[in-house]
């Protein structure tokens, strides 16, 4: 497990995520077609991730960058907000631990 593969597979389920979003709100086929496709291509890069590394770290991994990348592209392209500013606090905790993990760049 590699940073780079973390963020392929953190990519990936957010393409899938943002277009079942789309899906859920204003319907249309391609978008659930957008979403299987996303999430098909999560199982295919978790494979990889996993190949010689533990179920604990690839989570760990993935869940921080997932949640940071989603959380950052939810704020600049879907112009979502937290109601908190407490709430920011969170993410940059979740940053923090991501240091602490020492995910391997290659």
């Amino acid at each position: 497990m590699t940073l780079y593969s973390i963020g392929l597979l953190s990519i990936t389920e957010i393409f899938g995520d943002f277009a079942l979003k789309k899906y859920a709100n204003e319907g249309g086929l391609a978008y659930l077609g957008y979403g299987i496709l996303g999430y098909t291509g999560v199982v295919y890069f978790l494979i990889q991730a996993l190949q010689g590394s533990s179920v604990l770290m690839v989570n760990a991994a993935w869940d921080g960058v997932s949640a940071f990348i989603e959380s950052l592209m939810a704020y600049l392209v879907l112009g979502e907000r937290f109601n908190d500013p407490n709430q920011y606090i969170g993410i940059g905790l979740i940053i923090i631990g991501l240091f602490f993990l020492k995910i391997p760049l290659k």
